[in-house]
């Protein structure tokens, strides 16, 4: 029994031994030998076998063909990235004008704006100069006597007397009134009274 089963062993060894003598070791020998006679000769030969595998039926769906683009089609390409390349030249333009018309404006808006704060700055200083005279004019009238104020004030329009009536001292305003006729004397009452009232509101 045993002896059976190692001749059969023996047969299977020996027919894999002859399939690798006479046909696989002399299949790749014959296969590397042609690889160094076309590689010696100028022949790219994983080229070559692509070429060949991609004509096979069944081979052709396992080796990737990458096709090389036509001579039209890059220079559409070409023609495609120019015209973005020039669209995004424009946009950058369009951008720096922008920018530039941005920078004038901000540039504009601090000329006006240092104007305006030179003017305020000059209306200022002639408000406190309109407020030192008029405050010497009113120690004027308190330093003058009332006599010869009264006739001076209803002279005066009646803004303006009203002005510095309301600035004087009380006990100066009582003195001037006195020295004013009995007219002027009520109208200015009531001209006081009302700007009093006015403030009071």
């Amino acid at each position: 029994m045993d002896k059976a089963v190692e001749q059969k062993e023996e047969k299977k060894y020996n027919r894999f031994q002859w399939f690798l003598m006479a046909f696989l070791i002399p299949l790749i020998f014959a296969v590397a030998v042609a690889l160094i006679v076309m590689t010696f000769s100028g022949v790219n030969v994983f080229e070559k076998s692509k070429e060949i595998a991609e004509k096979m039926p069944v081979v052709s769906g396992w080796v990737e063909s990458k096709k090389e683009p036509s001579t039209e089609e890059i220079e559409k390409e070409m023609i495609d990235l120019e015209a973005e390349i020039k669209d995004r030249e424009a946009e950058l333009d369009q951008i720096e004008t922008k920018m530039g018309n941005k920078d004038q404006e901000i540039e504009r808006l601090q000329l006006e704006k240092g104007q305006l704060e030179l003017q305020i700055d000059e209306l200022t200083a002639i408000q406190e100069e309109n407020k030192r005279a008029f405050k010497d004019i009113v120690r004027t009238y308190e330093t003058m006597s009332a006599k010869k104020a009264a006739p001076i004030i209803t002279k005066m329009s009646d803004a303006e007397a009203l002005k510095i009536l309301t600035n004087i001292k009380a006990e100066t305003l009582a003195a001037i009134m006195e020295n004013m006729s009995p007219e002027d004397a009520a109208k200015f009452t009531g001209l006081l009274t009302s700007e009093s009232a006015g403030e009071n509101e």
